[in-house]
């Protein structure tokens, strides 16, 4: 009864979507390893990470403020992810895609995160840069980012 309650509540929450894109000196298999990668995405975030590259595998980041599922896994070209925040409302998700593609010698990723709580958006929108972005922009070099 509780959890049907919880998800009645969840699905009235007002959400947006978030739309970003960035620009990274790296191969699509490099970022792609990055995000999935537990060590390497350790390393960019400076946070503890688990996650295996394996469709319906369950992942944590940042320490576990953030979690969720893999849902889709394209290797070097996408991931998808079922993704929350700790303090989230209990039962609520977004859907997170990282879209990858070479552009040269780098890589653009176009990304997308659905179902985020509307009071959450702008603190959202600010931590994808700050700490994925540019930790990722550090992690392979001088790079440009700019918002869709």
């Amino acid at each position: 009864m509780r959890q049907a309650c919880l998800r009645e509540m969840a699905m009235q929450m007002k959400t947006k979507t978030l739309r970003q894109s960035v620009l990274l000196k790296a191969t699509p298999h490099e970022v792609y390893e990055a995000l999935m990668d537990s060590k390497k995405h350790a390393e960019f975030t400076h946070s503890t990470a688990v996650i295996r590259k394996e469709v319906g595998a369950e992942f944590s980041a940042f320490d576990g403020w953030a979690s969720g599922t893999t849902l889709e896994l394209i290797p070097d070209k996408k991931i998808v992810q079922k993704w929350r925040a700790a303090e989230w409302p209990e039962g609520h998700y977004s859907t997170v895609t990282f879209e990858l593609q070479a552009q040269g010698q780098e890589t653009r990723v176009d990304f997308t995160q659905s179902d985020i709580p509307e009071d959450l958006y702008e603190e959202l929108e600010a931590g994808w840069v700050e700490y994925y972005w540019d930790n990722l922009v550090a992690y392979f070099g001088v790079q440009q980012r700019r918002k869709l």
